[in-house]
């Protein structure tokens, strides 16, 4: 049996959030307590299940379609590209998104904080990257919501980014964030990456050339995987390897 060798990567301090962030409550009940065990991939992890294009539905990109009344709030179009360390693009790609309505509330059991629903927003959706590695997704900007984190504690408005490589094992997550908002000074979640230059890579870009007239406003959102200009990940490990 050949022996499973697996790539090496350089360690990237402050970039990655750690397990363990004392200013975000939950990770002290979360956070692994052992160092995590590599299993090698076989053919069940490698092959399936399939991520491809027959997976996606007609209007799974544009959450602003997928019911038969308007969404409330600001419509936007969020789109960028996955880049691999050298700049390279990386096609077919899966990525998913959830997030909040305009209103800051989840369509989630145990969300109930006096917001309201928005029959006609259920705040999920997903694309294939292109061939340019290119994505794009419409929906409304989410509001700011209140958590237990902390007292007064409120997240900033912000969008879930889950994205898939070759097999269903790979997968990353992250958060995207809006430009100049002013609840970045207490969150504990985005501050949990201790490297400044690496937190200004989890906020979008104003992109006017993005914009549609008397539709939607434009933000740009690049996502790195690896390197120097990496993007941080909610899933990276302490010793980046995996």
């Amino acid at each position: 049996m050949t022996n499973l060798v697996l790539p090496n990567y350089p360690k990237l301090v402050g970039v990655h959030p750690d397990l363990d962030s004392p200013d975000y409550r939950g990770t002290t009940l979360r956070h692994p307590l052992r160092a995590p065990i590599d299993l090698p991939q076989r053919l069940t992890e490698v092959t399936g299940p399939l991520l491809g294009e027959g997976r996606l539905g007609a209007f799974d990109n544009d959450l602003t379609k997928q019911h038969d009344g308007e969404a409330q709030g600001q419509r936007i179009i969020v789109h960028g590209r996955v880049l691999d360390d050298g700049g390279k693009p990386l096609p077919a790609t899966l990525i998913e998104i959830w997030q909040a309505n305009a209103g800051g509330r989840y369509r989630h059991v145990v969300d109930n904080w006096p917001s309201p629903l928005d029959p006609n927003f259920t705040g999920l959706g997903r694309t294939l990257t292109d061939d340019a590695g290119r994505y794009q997704f419409t929906t409304v900007k989410p509001g700011a919501y209140p958590w237990r984190n902390n007292d007064n504690a409120w997240r900033p408005a912000h969008i879930h980014f889950s994205l898939f490589g070759r097999s269903f094992t790979q997968r990353l997550i992250t958060q995207m964030y809006f430009p100049d908002d002013p609840l970045f000074f207490q969150d504990p979640i985005f501050n949990s990456v201790r490297d400044e230059k690496a937190r200004q890579r989890l906020i979008s870009r104003y992109d006017h050339s993005a914009t549609i007239d008397h539709w939607a406003l434009g933000f740009e959102f690049d996502i790195v995987l690896r390197g120097a200009s990496s993007t941080p990940f909610e899933s990276a490990e302490e010793d980046d390897d995996e």
